[in-house]
C-alpha cells in the first residue's frame, strides 16, 4: 500500500493576496508617482495663489463693577417687594455679559456697525492687500471705484448691491466670539486681508458694543429713576419708600459708572495688536494633505484597474 504525503501550501492565502498586491503597486508605481505629482503640483500652484489672511484677537472680562453686586444684595433682600410695585431689580451681571455677546453677534448689530463704519465695500468687494504699500486692492469685476457702483454679476437671491443679510453672513465668517466657561474670559477675533483692517474693526466692535449697552443701561437707569421718585411721592409706607430710594441710589450708581467709564460692559485684558504673521493658509500643510492624497489616489486608481483587468482576463478564458 503506497502512503500518501500530503505536501503542506508553504503560504497561507492572506500571505498570497499580499503579495498579489505588492506586485500589483509596484507595477502600477509610474501611474502613482506621477497622479501624486500632478496634485503635489496642482496643490502648490493653488497655496500660492491664495491671499494671506491675517487674525486680530482681543482677551475680555465681564466688567463686573460694585454696582451689579449691589443690586444682586438688593434683589435678594427687597425683590420681593419691588416686584409687588412693579419693578425688577434684575442685577446679575452674567447674564448681562451673555446678553451682550449675543447683541454682538445679532443680526441688527452687525448691520448697524457696517453701515456706521461704512465698511461694505472692504468687506466683500477686496480681494487682496498690498503688504508693501498698506492698500487693499479692490476687485473691478465687484465694485467700480471709477464710477463709484458695485458691478458685480450674482445669480438670485443675491443683487447687485450686497444685502444687509449677505454682508451679515460675510462678517460673521470672519468674526469669532468665544467664552471660557471655567474663567468667563471672552475672546473676540476678526480676521481680514488686510491686518489693518483686521485690528481697527475688532477696534470699533469692542468700543461699539460698551457703549451700546453703556446707553441701554443709562437710558433703562434714568427711567427707572423716574418711576422711583413718583413712587416714592404715592407711598406713604416707610419700608417700601426706603427700597425705592435704596434703588434709586443704585439707578445712580449706573448713571455714574458709565460716564467715568469707556469699558462698560466688557474690560479689555490683553487688547488687539496688528498681527504681524498671517494666520492661514498653512500652504506646507496644504501641499502635505494634497500630496497623501494624491498618492491615495493613485492607489486606488491602480488597485480598479488591475481589477478590472483580472476580470477581463477571467472572461476571455471563460469565452
Amino acid at each position: 500500500m503506497t502512503e500518501l504525503t500530503t505536501v503542506s501550501q508553504p503560504y497561507s492565502d492572506d500571505e498570497i493576496d499580499l503579495r498579489h498586491l505588492v506586485r500589483v503597486l509596484w507595477g502600477g508605481k509610474w501611474l502613482i508617482g506621477a497622479i501624486t505629482f500632478v496634485v503635489a503640483v496642482i496643490a502648490i500652484i493653488v497655496a500660492l495663489l491664495l491671499q494671506d489672511i491675517y487674525r486680530a484677537d482681543a482677551l475680555l472680562a465681564p466688567n463686573d463693577e460694585e454696582g451689579a453686586g449691589a443690586l444682586s444684595a438688593l434683589a435678594a433682600q427687597y425683590g420681593g417687594l419691588a416686584s409687588l410695585a412693579g419693578i425688577d431689580i434684575g442685577g446679575d451681571s452674567s447674564d448681562k455679559t451673555a446678553t451682550g455677546l449675543e447683541v454682538l453677534k445679532s443680526r441688527k448689530f452687525i448691520a448697524d456697525f457696517i453701515d456706521r463704519h461704512d465698511i461694505l465695500i472692504p468687506l466683500i468687494a477686496v480681494d487682496k492687500w498690498d503688504s508693501e504699500t498698506g492698500e487693499l486692492l479692490i476687485d473691478p469685476d465687484i465694485y467700480d471705484e471709477s464710477s463709484k457702483k458695485w458691478v458685480r454679476e450674482v445669480s438670485h437671491p443675491k443683487k447687485t448691491i450686497p444685502s444687509s443679510q449677505e454682508a451679515y453672513e460675510v462678517f460673521m465668517d470672519a468674526l469669532t466670539v468665544s467664552q471660557d466657561n471655567k474663567t468667563g474670559f471672552i475672546r473676540l477675533a476678526v480676521e481680514h486681508y488686510s491686518p489693518l483692517i483686521a485690528k481697527q474693526w475688532l477696534d470699533w466692535l469692542i468700543e461699539d458694543i460698551n457703549s451700546m449697552i453703556m446707553r441701554e443701561d443709562v437710558t433703562e437707569a434714568q427711567q427707572t429713576i423716574d418711576y422711583l421718585n413718583q413712587q416714592i411721592s404715592n407711598t406713604s409706607l416707610t419700608e417700601l419708600r426706603q427700597i425705592f430710594f435704596n434703588l434709586i441710589e443704585e439707578q445712580t450708581k449706573t448713571i455714574i459708572l458709565a460716564a467715568v467709564t469707556d469699558e462698560y460692559l466688557l474690560k479689555t485684558l490683553d487688547p488687539p495688536v496688528i498681527p504681524e504673521e498671517k494666520a492661514r493658509p498653512i500652504r506646507s500643510l496644504i501641499v502635505i494633505v494634497a500630496t497623501l492624497f494624491g498618492g491615495f489616489l493613485g492607489v486606488i486608481i491602480v488597485l480598479i484597474r488591475s481589477s478590472f483587468s483580472t476580470k477581463w482576463r477571467a472572461a476571455e478564458v471563460t469565452d
